[in-house]
């Protein structure tokens, strides 16, 4: 026996040899305050919104989903993944028999009575709420500590945030330019100063009319619109799909974004879903208000 080998024997005899953890615990709070704790790194994960399977995805750790709700489409790998139900109703019976190790929920998307009976019955749940644009490199970096994934993760958060401060630097000083923002027209719904989307339009130069109303997807009157007198009118949502109820708003001339021919879809997959290809859709929503900016010169 060499006098290295000697060396190690005796330190194995002595009991002195120090073995790392193959995998460290994790403990972090999510968006409600509360913290989870995970033995190691999840291994099996279930999503509960389709954005946060993309999230998911984008954070490298996509090889770990185990189960998705309905419309996780994106990216493709998404739709070969068993279905758990929708975020108005879960398969809880479903979900269970997937045996995750980690359910990634959505606070204002998932009903709270469903995270509870999931936490009774010992899942560790993760709840977030993704309400302004740094929330989805957060989120990123978060889902990656959580899968450990964190290099994958890490690298899509700061791509992400490169996007987003090319944008704000190029329309800092840009022209305000007002807009409504249309999710819904039979009746008429938009959403208020909270809602990320409402960042996107800050974020591009413009100005989201209905900011200073206190719910974050208000209904307005037909009379609230045309007093406002938006520069620029966008549709997303369901109407992507049914350009006649854009064209509805061509009964209404006396708007000047009617008059002036600034009324707009984007994707609602771009726009509504909180995940890094937001940034495409505010790309699209830039270069639209950038149209009626340079119009109204």
């Amino acid at each position: 026996m060499s006098g290295r080998q000697l060396v190690f024997a005796t330190i194995a005899v002595l009991g002195l040899v120090w073995v790392a953890p193959a995998h460290a615990a994790i403990t972090l709070s999510d968006d409600r305050g509360k913290a989870v704790s995970l033995v190691r790194p999840a291994q099996r994960i279930v999503t509960l919104a389709p954005h946060l399977t993309e999230l998911v995805f984008a954070a490298g750790a996509g090889g770990k989903l185990v189960g998705v709700t309905a419309y996780s489409d994106f990216p493709a790998a998404a739709t070969k993944l068993p279905l758990v139900g929708d975020s108005g109703k879960l398969d809880l019976e479903r979900l269970i028999q997937l045996k995750p190790d980690l359910v990634l929920a959505w606070q204002t998307g998932n009903h709270p009575g469903d995270v509870a009976q999931m936490e009774k019955l010992g899942l560790s749940v993760f709840v977030t709420e993704p309400g302004k644009l740094p929330d989805i490199p957060r989120l990123l970096r978060t889902i990656g500590r959580l899968a450990g994934s964190e290099s994958q993760a890490q690298a899509a958060a700061a791509t992400f945030e490169r996007a987003l401060l090319e944008l704000r630097t190029h329309y800092s000083t840009a022209r305000p330019v007002s807009v409504f923002y249309e999710i819904w027209h039979e009746p008429l719904m938009t959403l208020n100063g909270r809602h990320m989307i409402s960042d996107v339009i800050e974020l591009c130069g413009g100005r989201n009319i209905f900011a200073a109303l206190p719910t974050l997807t208000p209904t307005v009157s037909m009379e609230n619109v045309l007093a406002a007198d938006p520069e620029v009118i966008i549709a997303s949502g369901s109407l992507y799909n049914d350009a006649r109820l854009l064209e509805a708003w061509r009964k209404f001339p006396r708007l000047r974004a009617v008059r002036e021919g600034q009324l707009y879809f984007i994707h609602p997959d771009l726009m509504q879903r909180q995940t890094p290809r937001l940034i495409e859709g505010a790309r699209q929503l830039c270069a639209q208000l950038d149209v009626a900016r340079h119009q109204g010169r």
